[in-house]
């Protein structure tokens, strides 16, 4: 990819995009996991545990050719984006726990990204990883401090100047989505002469990772006694990987736009995929008259 793009443009739009979640959040966000516990534990041991084990036996089972294979790991071990915000919001789900899980989960992320990519690419491409391809410590914190640093600033602006905060909602969400279309545009433009066997390859693997991601997330929470609009949330949370931020880090700390390709596929098949899971968890859900009641979901449990 060129380098003006993977230097500039991307680092510098992820940031926008983690700017306008820092918008959204205040320090009750993070103080509201301490009485909602059951919900947070059940995602984020899903999240950081599950899914991952889950990616890897479907990367084993299909066989993909070891750069797509450490590419879907990059993406499993990714956090949740603000386009799970989005579609809790349009599904009745219970944003705030997205908004929360987001946070822990990019904070986390920072040990546990860098720890399960080079797992897989000692495990898929030992030869590479003996090279130069490997996400050393320091290169993922030069990433995550694009993403922490606008978090925080957002967080100050929206305690400082909530008003602003409030009009730049819908513009941030908009650009949030453009964002993760330009960067599966530009990874798709770069791999043009082999995107089509790429699609083939992984495609299917990317398919049922988000459907089994998007199931996971709603079943298993409310198997374990999360209520219903928590588990929306933590449906979409998990469901929703940020693909941005793995092809951010594919292409700018990894230097290797074919790592992306499945973030970039991923990206194409999650918003559909995603959407016809919430029309299903909303069928027989609390209309959303009754979701005018969210105070009553911040009592603790």
């Amino acid at each position: 990819m060129d380098s003006v793009i993977a230097s500039v443009f991307l680092p510098v739009a992820l940031a926008v995009v983690m700017l306008g979640l820092g918008l959204s959040l205040t320090a009750e966000d993070f103080a509201r996991a301490a009485r909602r516990p059951r919900a947070v534990v059940v995602a984020l041991t899903l999240q950081l545990l599950v899914l991952p084990a889950l990616c890897f036996g479907l990367v084993v089972a299909f066989g993909l050719p070891p750069v797509l294979a450490v590419g879907m790991m990059l993406l499993a071990a990714s956090p949740g984006g603000t386009v799970a915000n989005l579609f809790s919001h349009l599904f009745h789900g219970d944003v705030a726990l997205n908004i929360t899980l987001t946070a822990i989960n990019s904070v986390i992320a920072v040990v546990t990204v860098p720890l399960m990519t080079n797992f897989a690419l000692a495990y898929f491409a030992p030869d590479i990883a003996a090279g130069h391809l490997t996400l050393q410590f320091g290169k993922m914190l030069q990433v995550f401090v694009i993403v922490l640093i606008p978090v925080g600033i957002g967080m100050i602006l929206r305690r400082s100047r909530p008003a602003f905060a409030e009009r730049m909602d819908r513009p941030v969400r908009i650009a949030s989505t453009l964002v993760l279309a330009l960067a599966i545009l530009g990874t798709a433009y770069n791999e043009r002469a082999h995107v089509l066997g790429y699609v083939t390859s992984v495609g299917v693997v990317a398919l049922m990772f988000c459907l089994a991601s998007l199931t996971l997330g709603f079943v298993v929470p409310r198997a374990m006694g999360v209520e219903h609009r928590q588990a929306v949330a933590a449906a979409f949370e998990i469901g929703a990987h940020n693909a941005a931020l793995a092809i951010t880090i594919a292409v700018s700390a990894l230097n290797s736009v074919p790592l992306a390709v499945p973030a970039a596929v991923y990206g194409l098949v999650m918003i559909p995929c995603t959407a016809a899971v919430g029309r299903l968890l909303t069928r027989g859900s609390p209309r959303p008259a009754a979701v005018t009641s969210a105070p009553a979901a911040d009592t603790p449990r």
